[in-house]
């Protein structure tokens, strides 16, 4: 907890304030409180991720520079075969095929096909009011009736 206060502490606090405060500005004392400590609370929370977050980027770098190390090692131990190194080296610029003129006309002039049009919404089914029997009443009751 941001100010560590024990509920006997804060019981002894609010009767102070009843004693200090009128009983009609006793709302707003206490909502003017909740809102300094709602911003105390938020600067801790602030402070804290900060902290947290430069504590993480330390550990990756440092991270980091454990499998920079270990990689080194291991190239080192194990050194690449010839058509390893061949598919691992890097592909010279020169040898990229520059996009020609005709390709890139070409490709503006295309026409950008249209998006299918959505499909019509359901409609729900009206329900069937389905008519109701009325049971007929049997001969000896119309009689009585």
């Amino acid at each position: 907890m941001i100010f560590d206060i024990a509920p006997t502490e804060l019981l002894v606090l609010g009767a102070v304030a009843l004693v200090v405060i009128p009983p009609k500005d006793l709302p707003k004392a206490m909502r003017l409180a909740g809102q300094w400590i709602g911003r105390a609370r938020g600067l801790a929370r602030q402070f804290r991720s900060g902290f947290d977050d430069m504590i993480r980027e330390s550990e990756f770098a440092e991270m980091e520079k454990k499998w920079k190390a270990e990689n080194e090692r291991i190239m080192r131990e194990f050194p690449p075969t010839a058509d390893q190194a061949m598919l691992m080296a890097p592909v010279p610029q020169d040898d990229l095929a520059p996009e020609s003129e005709d390709a890139l006309a070409m490709a503006a002039e295309m026409p950008v096909p249209e998006p299918a049009p959505a499909p019509a919404p359901k409609r729900k089914p009206r329900p069937t009011t389905a008519k109701k029997s009325v049971a007929k009443k049997p001969a000896a009751k119309r009689a009585k009736s």
